[in-house]
């Protein structure tokens, strides 16, 4: 009998590892203690209960656990009426460990519901990254009765003598997953083979999987009608960064904006730790072609997703929608995650974000990325007027207190010097935004016109200290550009910024010991025209407990 496991046969049970103690049991088996809630809307503390920076620093956006320690989105899938959001989960306590399927859904890739644990750790293995996939079709015969199949979850069993790929599926719309009885599904005998990341790659009418050997540097290309029984394609690398471990793979068709009709390339992801150029863990990109069974890098360029520090293991929806490239990544960095100045939860997921290729000045194809259906959350803008700037002047604007917002603003730079030295002192001409409280925090965004580089500094924020947690960091913008564009949504801890249409994206962890007050628009060296300004309060989408 080829599918052992199924909908209507009794299956291997996906229990708790018995070694994970009482809560561990408890949360595996749907138990809650009084204090911990992990479904639902609800939380088991009151805020007044919970530390003061747990609420200054919880998003009220982006995705968080209600408690214990979140990295990785895993198996993100759209079923046609929810999007699926599996993420690793630590629901014991707020470090990495005991490695669970945390799980949620949304209607729109903010408004998220917590539901319970999707995959356990179990006797097998903790529950590493891997995909989620529709298997409508019924390929797998996992789904004998059911007419329009189900979730199938792709994911890595690990433990210290072997990772190995295993197979688990869902009968009730992806909330619970039992684990296929003939795991593992695909095994080669490795300590450091993981994070599968698969999706139906119709020319060639066959499941895919782009999965990571991670110690030796290279990614394996599979191939399945079943998703069961898994063929060899082809490998990619060494290549790109060098660093420890090549983790968290992913490919990608993506839409070429400005090019002929119907333009794609795919785009092959990579996540390195340790190693990245900024220090810890970041995401690389690779801009080529996909025949169903190896993929031709156009180039030998290294092109790094973001100019800082915190977005990592990026994975794209699989069915999302128009076909629409989107993908949620972790905002964290392997170096400090565990030491974040939170208590009871750690772990944050980027906003969505929708991709795009675009050719730059230069002639050569980049990633665009833009966050997806944000406008749907803006609340009437902050009515302010920024003048003409010039040198030396600046503008207070007050900020909504405790409250997500959007500063969106374009400005052209004007009447810069040709020399940029007066009395033997460097002038550097520059336009910049700060973030300040009274207490004498602040955090800026600005633009150099002599280099023109945009920057971040986060430096000056005394929430946390770490060795590790860098705090300045610099981006190139187009050079003789006089004009640029920003986009910068701050939630909580959480920052991004997208410069020129999202053509250079930062994602960063910021991390004020007091709320952040005002911005504060200045010129030096130079005079500005603000074009356009907006400041938009978002809507509250997450039931977590945030400052009042």
């Amino acid at each position: 009998m080829k599918n052992t496991g199924n909908c209507n046969i009794k299956s291997k049970k996906n229990v708790s590892y018995k070694a994970l103690g009482t809560l561990g049991e408890a949360v595996s088996s749907g138990l809650q203690s009084e204090n911990v809630k992990i479904s639902g809307k609800k939380t088991g503390n009151k805020p007044s209960s919970l530390p003061f920076h747990d609420r200054l620093y919880r998003p009220s956006l982006h995705f968080t656990p209600d408690k214990g320690f979140m990295n990785d989105p895993n198996g993100l899938v759209y079923d046609g009426r929810y999007f699926h959001l599996y993420y690793q989960y630590d629901p014991i306590a707020p470090f990495a460990g005991n490695v669970h399927w945390g799980h949620a859904v949304s209607t729109d890739l903010y408004h998220w519901q917590d539901k319970p644990i999707a995959v356990n750790q179990t006797q097998d293995g903790q529950a590493f990254s891997g995909s989620a996939v529709n298997d409508s079709q019924n390929h797998s015969g996992l789904f004998p009765h059911k007419d329009n199949g189900g979730l199938v979850a792709i994911f890595t069993r690990s433990t210290e003598m072997k990772q190995s790929q295993y197979v688990a599926y869902s009968c009730d719309g992806g909330e619970h997953f039992s684990d296929y009885v003939n795991n593992p599904v695909l095994d080669v005998g490795s300590t450091s083979f993981r994070d599968p990341k698969v999706f139906w790659h119709a020319p060639s009418q066959k499941w895919v999987m782009v999965v990571s050997h991670a110690r030796a540097h290279k990614l394996s290309f599979y191939g399945s009608y079943d998703l069961l029984s898994w063929m060899h394609l082809s490998d990619f690398g060494p290549d790109g960064v060098f660093a420890v471990d090549y983790e968290c793979p992913g490919l990608a068709e993506i839409r070429v904006e400005g090019g002929k009709s119907g333009e794609t390339r795919w785009v092959l992801f990579l996540s390195v730790n340790p190693g990245a150029a900024l220090g810890g863990s970041s995401t690389e990109y690779f801009i080529g072609h996909f025949d169903g069974e190896r993929f031709i890098p156009e180039d030998r360029q290294v092109r790094m997703t973001d100019f800082a520090k915190e977005c990592y293991a990026l994975q794209t929806y699989n069915d999302m929608p128009g076909g629409d490239a989107v993908y949620l990544a972790w905002m964290s960095n392997w170096q400090y995650t565990e030491e974040v100045p939170t208590e009871t939860w750690r772990g944050a997921m980027t906003l969505p974000r929708q991709m795009v290729l675009k050719h730059d000045e230069y002639g050569e194809l980049r990633l665009v990325q833009t966050p997806y259906g944000l406008e749907a959350l803006r609340q009437p803008s902050v009515l302010f007027d920024l003048p003409y700037f010039t040198s030396g002047e600046k503008a207070e604007v007050s900020l909504p207190p405790n409250q997500p917002f959007e500063l969106v603003m374009d400005v052209s730079l004007e009447d810069i010097p040709e020399t940029h030295i007066r009395d033997n002192r460097w002038c550097p001409p520059r336009f910049s935004l700060t973030f300040a409280n009274q207490k004498g925090e602040e955090f800026s965004i600005g633009v150099d016109a002599i280099y023109n580089q945009l920057w971040l500094d986060r430096s000056k924020l005394r929430g946390f200290d770490n060795p590790f947690f860098t705090g300045q960091f610099s981006a190139s913008l187009p050079q003789d550009a006089r004009d640029f564009q920003l986009q910068i949504i701050l939630d909580g801890s959480t920052l991004e910024i997208y410069a020129n249409g999202g053509t250079v994206v930062g994602t960063a962890l910021v991390y004020p010991d007091s709320p952040l007050e005002t911005v504060t628009f200045r010129t030096e060296f130079l005079s500005a025209r603000v074009t356009h300004a907006a400041l938009y309060p978002l809507k509250k989408t997450m039931e977590r407990i945030t400052l009042e």
